[in-house]
């Protein structure tokens, strides 16, 4: 019988949670399959597992565990249990490394890669979101290896800056794969699967809930050698994986942000508590650049890049994609100017708006754009705050 059977076994029995002592399980059965075989009373002279415990491994058998592999056989999804040479080997170093991982895309790319997580709010002004996909591309750039949380903001900038470079990214996930959760991303995760890799702790169909993304978070900080917080509130869940990095021995970074915005209060905060702050992405890789010599060519991140290059807002121009009808004056509306970092689909749809309110079919009639490439660039136009989505499919630039 297939050994992850057991290790799926466990994971359903213990729960999945940022507490459990899984380096204690491990160190003192072997692994998953030796501990189903142990017995009641092994599993209570060794001190691990509360009663209650014990009598959830007395009470659950082998059935459920082999309709996860089931699901995961239809679909194509990886597991990855501690005893596969594909488990990323970062993750050993947690007292409390997940079970059981799934995975959708390129296990290989973990590999030989120095892992940096980006990680910071859903709502990021503009500035933060071109910071967070341009440090990513430089990252990427670099050698390294951007992991976020396939998120929108901050998430999706980063994961966008390494596809700019032409490189992979890993989305670490706070649901199972099938569930739906934020389909305006369905786009952007489906070419994470095909050029990078998503991996989620939680079972297939698993859907989100609040506690889920903490316990999330301290595989995004234990996957990477440094994690990356740009644009925090004090309350903000990326505090949380900037804290799990503290408690994993990994590097923390602050974007340092204005100090009278109370949707900087968490980063300002990190850099007052020791963070080291980043003003370009030589901040963050110059370190493992003498490290890690091997992995690391620095010579082609922007050195110039700082965050003086984002900071200042973009003045609004007049613009009229049909110069006949602005002599007549029917349209009279101004956009702002394209950010450099937009991609191609994106620019098609930001430059077929001839007005200020346009449908989404008539949109992807003018641009030609599948629905998938579609939903992606018009998730990036959002993110940098260009345009926003009203009801009915009704997508409303912002304009001056």
């Amino acid at each position: 019988m297939n050994g992850k059977i057991y290790w799926i076994w466990l994971q359903q029995v213990l729960g999945i949670s940022a507490t459990l002592k899984t380096d204690e399980i491990v160190s003192y059965f072997g692994d998953a399959k030796k501990l189903y075989f142990a017995g009641e009373y092994e599993w209570r002279i060794s001190g691990i597992f509360t009663p209650k415990q014990i009598q959830k491994l007395k009470n659950n058998d082998l059935s459920a565990a082999q309709r996860v592999i089931d699901k995961c056989v239809e679909n194509g999804w990886k597991i990855i249990t501690p005893d596969d040479g594909k488990y990323p080997s970062m993750l050993f170093k947690l007292p409390n490394f997940p079970l059981v991982l799934y995975a959708d895309g390129d296990l290989d790319c973990l590999k030989n890669k120095i892992t940096i997580a980006i990680v910071g709010t859903r709502e990021p002004c503009r500035n933060s979101a071109c910071i967070a996909r341009a440090l990513s591309a430089s990252i990427t750039r670099s050698g390294g290896l951007v992991v976020s949380g396939g998120a929108l903001g901050i998430d999706s900038a980063s994961h966008m800056g390494a596809f700019d470079a032409g490189g992979k990214t890993v989305a670490v996930l706070g649901n199972g794969f099938g569930a739906n959760y934020l389909m305006a991303n369905e786009a952007l995760r489906k070419d994470i699967s095909k050029n990078g890799l998503l991996l989620t702790e939680f079972p297939p169909g698993t859907q989100v809930t609040r506690g889920n993304f903490p316990i999330r978070n301290r595989l995004i900080s234990g996957l990477s050698y440094g994690t990356v917080v740009i644009e925090a509130s004090e309350r903000s869940g990326s505090l949380i994986t900037a804290n799990h990095a503290l408690e994993q021995g990994r590097d923390v970074y602050a974007v340092p942000g204005d100090i009278m915005s109370s949707g900087f209060t968490g980063t300002n905060k990190l850099i007052q508590d020791g963070a080291k702050p980043v003003f370009s992405a030589m901040d963050v890789l110059e370190e493992y650049a003498l490290r890690y010599p091997e992995l690391m060519d620095i010579e082609k991140v922007e050195k110039t890049l700082t965050m003086k290059t984002y900071s200042d807002p973009p003045s609004k121009t007049a613009v009229d994609d049909n110069p006949q009808r602005k002599a007549k004056g029917e349209v009279k509306f101004v956009k702002f100017p394209e950010p450099p970092l937009l991609t191609e689909d994106a620019r098609k749809i930001y430059r077929a708006f001839d007005r200020p309110e346009m449908q989404a079919d008539e949109l992807i009639l003018k641009t030609g754009l599948s629905a998938g490439s579609f939903s992606s660039a018009m998730t990036e136009l959002e993110l940098f705050d260009l345009v926003e989505l009203q009801a009915g499919k009704l997508y409303k630039l912002k304009i001056g």
